[in-house]
């Protein structure tokens, strides 16, 4: 049966077998081959693009676990910085302790205590380092002035301040010295 359009007018189907001529239609031709191609070209550059992923990936684990490793080997650094003061406090108190024979057993238990809170600062991987005769190095040492000693090399401490100190290889304060020049 016939339809009606909305003007009123009838319009009949194609029959069966017939077409409508296509009015803006472009046939493309593609062969299977180059199907094929462009098929196997989307797929390398997905396959690439997926283990590029997969490299970053494995780049960020390792970075992250190499971060957490560095912050668990100095998260203590700012406790022990902090209580290097207290060790250059134990030191004064043994070397205006040592002329006084009245104070010679509390000077015992104050060097006792020095030398158990030193092992434990090293057990923990602090380093102290600083004295007398060895190389200036600008790195570890930071020069306060120059004296004048015969009996050391020029550009070695002459006299150290206040003793430096590493935490498993890095600084943790230098050590504060005078350096031998002119000697």
């Amino acid at each position: 049966m016939p339809a009606k359009d909305p003007n009123g007018k009838t319009q009949h189907a194609p029959a069966e077998g017939d077409t409508a001529p296509a009015e803006d239609t472009v046939v493309i031709s593609v062969s299977p081959q180059d199907e094929l191609e462009e098929c196997r070209r989307q797929l390398a550059a997905e396959t690439e693009a997926k283990l590029r992923i997969l490299a970053e990936s494995e780049n960020f684990k390792k970075r992250l676990a190499k971060e957490k490793e560095e912050f668990l080997r100095y998260a203590g650094e700012s406790v022990i910085a902090d209580m290097l003061p207290v060790l250059d406090n134990i030191d004064l108190a043994l070397a205006h302790g040592r002329g006084n024979e009245a104070c010679r057993n509390l000077l015992m238990g104050v060097e006792m205590t020095r030398k158990a809170f030193s092992e434990t600062l090293s057990r923990h991987g602090l380093e102290e380092f600083g004295s007398v005769g060895e190389a200036f190095n600008p790195e570890f040492h930071e020069a306060l002035g120059a004296l004048s000693i015969r009996d050391l090399p020029e550009e070695t401490v002459a006299q150290v301040v206040q003793k430096g100190f590493r935490l498993r290889g890095r600084l943790v304060r230098p050590a504060k010295v005078m350096i031998n020049r002119g000697g």
